[in-house]
């Protein structure tokens, strides 16, 4: 993917303006069942909550288009959509990732059938393949891992069905294996994370990652903005720690307090994403630490991380929106009335601080 320059925020009404998605939805409904797409959550709209993609069009990068890939025009509407959702519904994102599917499928009128792997990777292998046995004519993937995915390929090309991925890619080939991707810029996240932590801590001290988990873009990408981006401004700044935290709360406050055991004078840690950053802070809260003793940096944009801003306990969160349902139907959409849709539709993503953290609580998911 490559970096695409992230704006601030931009109103629901460019994605309008731009002919990108009709009528955005967002769920803000939490639920836990993935088995039954009845189960819809209600729909709201929230100004500035929704995706934009950072570049309108198709000219900015390579395209797909049913007569490439191999398949058959088709009405969306009439068409059974699978969705595969990777990890267990504890984690605010893919609560919100989940029921934002669900009402986009809604308000689409479109059949859908969902399945969640529990955070295991052979689960979700058997999960699409099931998907595809009970009627999938689309998927919509969000991967728990980015290798591993060749049994799904192979059966979904010999039935000629489109596979569009969001928020981690796979790897295999753009417009032959699969459709789509539609995701943040993860290196340009991790970036934009190294700036707030040089800005907290003025470039100086030492700083632990809280890694997320292994065998995914999302990880490796995150790690490499951030690391590229203190190299390059903060030669002051040293990073003295590195372990994952598995994109889990749990494991992100017991890697912490190992953390405080053998670096008492931790200057800042920059948490992958916001969970593992909320554990951080359990972790130092147990240790008898103030607010803003050390400098916590995290990326998603959850309600309780804006939240720890406003408390004092985070300085920064970078966003990452999960709200792909309009975007990630509007893809399809497009792509089976025989249009070109972007191999990699990235979007832009806002950033929570001191500044804006009160006001714009309510945008968080």
């Amino acid at each position: 993917m490559k970096p695409t320059a992230l704006a601030r925020r931009t109103s629901a009404r460019t994605l309008l303006a731009a002919g990108l998605v009709a009528g955005l939805a967002l769920a803000t409904g939490c639920t836990k069942s993935e088995d039954d797409a009845s189960s819809t959550p209600p729909a709201s709209t929230q100004d500035g909550a929704g995706q934009v993609v950072a570049s309108p069009g198709t000219a900015s990068g390579p395209t797909c288009t049913i007569g490439a890939y191999g398949g058959r025009k088709t009405d969306l509407k009439s068409a059974t959509v699978g969705f595969s959702q990777s990890e267990k519904e504890a984690n605010p994102f893919r609560i919100a990732e989940t029921a934002s599917i669900k009402a986009e499928a809604k308000a689409q009128g479109v059949k859908l059938l969902t399945a969640n792997a529990q955070s295991q990777f052979s689960k979700q292998i058997s999960d699409v393949q099931d998907l595809i046995a009970k009627g999938a004519d689309l998927l919509v993937i969000a991967p728990l891992n980015s290798d591993g995915w060749e049994p799904v390929l192979r059966t979904a090309a010999a039935r000629h069905i489109p596979i569009v991925t969001i928020d981690r890619k796979i790897n295999a080939t753009a417009c032959k294996d699969y459709v789509s991707f539609i995701g943040s810029d993860f290196v340009e996240q991790g970036k934009r994370a190294a700036d707030q932590m040089i800005a907290a801590t003025g470039g100086k001290g030492e700083i632990a990652i809280l890694l997320g988990a292994a065998g995914n873009n999302v990880t490796t990408e995150r790690t490499k903005g951030f690391e590229d981006r203190v190299k390059e401004k903060a030669p002051g700044l040293k990073i003295v720690f590195r372990q994952t935290g598995e994109f889990a709360r749990e494991k992100g406050q017991s890697v912490t307090e190992n953390l405080i055991q053998s670096k008492p004078g931790i200057t800042g840690i920059y948490a992958e994403n916001d969970e593992m950053g909320l554990g951080a802070v359990n972790a130092l809260k147990g240790a008898g630490k103030k607010p803003g003793d050390v400098k916590i940096v995290t990326i998603d944009g959850t309600r309780n991380a804006v939240q720890g801003i406003v408390d004092g306990w985070i300085s920064a969160v970078i966003e990452s929106n999960p709200r792909f349902g309009p975007l990630a139907f509007q893809t399809l959409d497009t792509f089976t009335k025989g249009e070109k849709v972007g191999q990699d539709i990235v979007i832009k993503d806002s950033a929570y601080d001191k500044s804006n953290a009160q006001a714009d609580l309510g945008k968080a998911y």
